[in-house]
């Protein structure tokens, strides 16, 4: 049984976190193997904030509906329906009024069915996670996790962030949920993982 350590995908300043060396990330977030210190770790939330997605205010369905006749196209289709109608042309109103309505109904399922992705997603995310700690393994919130945080994996678990591998054997990840792909992704130290993947091989030994 192997470990699967990774840090928080933090981008150092040379280019994305996956395409610099261990060294290369540690260095820049400020880490170390052993972890963050609780105290580094603690001011680091206090200016960060906690790791969760945003809470978006929802509207009512029927102002979300509205809101996509505010569009250009929109306004193109309803001059023309007026016009057809001072014309007379009441077939031709009608078929443009249809126009307008059916691309707002559109835009307003894809809107909905992006929401609902979204919160499967948050529902998808893990509520604790392993991290190390002055050299300790602990298990906190995932809603704690920092930048710089060395965070340990076991099979099963979810990833709880978007995280830059430092150690690796063995490691596959189902990312259906991203990419709707069914089979499992190998990953490899040059990789980083993405926030509620599963990690499906291999158990972790207990310290």
């Amino acid at each position: 049984m192997t470990e699967k350590k990774v840090i928080p995908n933090v981008p150092p300043s040379g280019g994305l976190a996956y395409q610099q060396t261990v060294e290369q990330v540690l260095a820049h977030a400020q880490s170390q193997a052993s972890g963050l210190g609780r105290a580094e770790a603690q001011a680091r939330l206090q200016k960060t904030g906690p790791n969760a997605l945003p809470e978006k205010k929802g509207k009512p369905a029927w102002l979300r509906f509205l809101a996509h006749f505010n569009d250009v196209l929109i306004y193109v289709l309803l001059a023309a329906a007026v016009l057809t109608a001072v014309m007379g042309h009441w077939v031709d109103t009608l078929v443009i009024l249809g126009v307008a309505v059916i691309n707002a109904l559109i835009g307003h399922i894809q809107e909905s069915n992006a929401e609902k992705s979204l919160k499967s997603i948050r529902n998808m995310l893990a509520s604790e996670a392993r991290v190390i700690r002055n050299g300790n393994h602990e298990t906190i919130p995932t809603t704690e996790i920092v930048p710089g945080d060395i965070i340990v994996l076991r099979a099963g678990d979810r990833i709880p962030a978007d995280m830059r591998l430092i150690e690796a054997h063995n490691l596959r990840v189902e990312e259906a949920i991203l990419t709707g792909e069914s089979t499992v992704v190998d990953k490899h130290v040059q990789m980083h993982l993405t926030c509620s993947s599963i990690n499906h091989q291999y158990q972790l030994p207990d310290d």
